[in-house]
């Protein structure tokens, strides 16, 4: 597993932040470039700039920041050591963010036990030849999406509050008890319950 990247953490390049498309293929030209010249640099480059954001683009999927950082950590780990870099065809952005999508579309099938472990780590051996993702895939990804948030919002207040706390800021379990004036059992109690009603709702959606 990758270190995890600090966010805060500075890049001494020319890079420019991606506030328009010329600025991205600015960038994505420099990234190419360095590889040319170093693959370690090149990848330590694109995994600083990279890494931060796509941990937010995989949280918005999973509700987890934990396990957001694990499947861009798994995602780049993946880049490296099976060398994908020298066979993209798109932009190493556009492969990063479909091959995180496509990774976080297979642990919430996983999760909500529509898919087997084998199929799971499929996410892991995504390939170039896969970098744009079909019409229909897209329309699936964005209906479960819809669909988990949805149901989230719709989780008992103390029940939402909890399974937030836990998934989205990492917090234990004794912390959210102490925030909730309730003790850990009902912590326990109210994001298992979270959990469940997600599954519930999620298995019988075609659309997983």
């Amino acid at each position: 597993m990758l270190k995890k990247e600090n966010p805060n953490s500075e890049i001494k390049t020319s890079f420019k932040t991606e506030t328009s498309e010329g600025k991205v293929v600015s960038d994505e030209f420099f990234i190419q470039t360095e590889f040319g010249k170093s693959p370690k640099v090149g990848f330590d480059l694109l995994f600083r700039k990279y890494y931060s954001n796509l941990c937010n683009h995989a949280v918005r999927f999973v509700y987890s920041q934990e396990i957001a950082e694990d499947i861009v950590a798994e995602v780049f780990s993946n880049f490296w050591q099976k060398e994908v870099y020298k066979t993209i065809n798109t932009s190493y952005r556009s492969y990063l963010y479909t091959a995180v999508r496509f990774r976080s579309f297979n642990y919430l099938k996983y999760e909500m036990g529509r898919t087997s472990k084998e199929n799971f780590n499929e996410g892991l051996t995504y390939s170039n030849q896969n970098s744009v993702q079909k019409p229909d895939e897209i329309l699936q990804f964005q209906e479960l999406s819809i669909k988990i948030d949805s149901v989230i919002q719709h989780l008992p207040k103390q029940s939402k509050k909890a399974f937030l706390l836990h998934r989205l800021e990492g917090q234990k379990y004794s912390e959210i008890a102490k925030e909730l004036g309730i003790t850990i059992s009902a912590v326990e109690r109210l994001i298992s319950r979270a959990l469940s009603k997600l599954r519930e709702q999620l298995k019988s959606e075609d659309s997983i």
